[in-house]
């Protein structure tokens, strides 16, 4: 880890006894000693606006950020702090389409991006696919009864079975 980095983690590990202005200036002024095309520096103004419940002044430095190729776990990272605060700006099938885009990528931020999904469809109305995808993301960690809870969410997302004919 580079040293910058590790400045920009001290900020966020002491962000829970700062002043959310504070933290912003302290992310800002880390930023501030990036080139103008590093990606990294709008992802972390980005997050320090988030973090401030500033959605509408994060999610366009988020998107500068991918658009400068943000890679890695960061991108990921992006993907989903992006898709939540797209959410809470009231754009939840937007929101989807972000979390639909990191894919396999995901890695072991997968279970992050699940419960950002449920989140999103339930903010859509989609309370059951909610769930689905929240039981489906559960069911590995669960010690007991793994196998129903999986079938049990699958289910209900799975289009209802034809009725029986009768012969006529």
């Amino acid at each position: 880890m580079d040293d910058w980095q590790r400045r920009v983690d001290d900020v966020w590990n002491a962000a829970s006894a700062l002043d959310d202005r504070e933290v912003i200036a302290r992310i800002d002024a880390l930023v501030a000693e990036l080139p103008a095309d590093d990606p990294r520096g709008p992802f972390e103004a980005a997050g320090a606006r988030d973090s401030a419940g500033l959605e509408e002044e994060a999610e366009p430095r988020y998107r500068r950020a991918l658009d400068l190729g943000l890679s890695g776990r960061a991108r990921v990272e992006a993907h989903i702090q992006l898709a939540s605060t797209i959410r809470n700006l009231g754009r939840p099938e937007e929101s989807l389409a972000l979390l639909d885009a990191v894919g396999a990528d995901a890695g072991d931020l997968a279970d992050a991006v699940a419960a950002f999904r449920a989140l999103a469809l339930a903010s859509t109305g989609a309370t059951d696919a909610a769930a689905s995808v929240a039981l489906v993301a559960l069911a590995p960690h669960l010690t007991q009864y793994r196998r129903a809870v999986d079938a049990y969410a699958r289910e209900l997302t799975a289009p209802p079975e034809a009725e029986p004919r009768t012969g006529a």
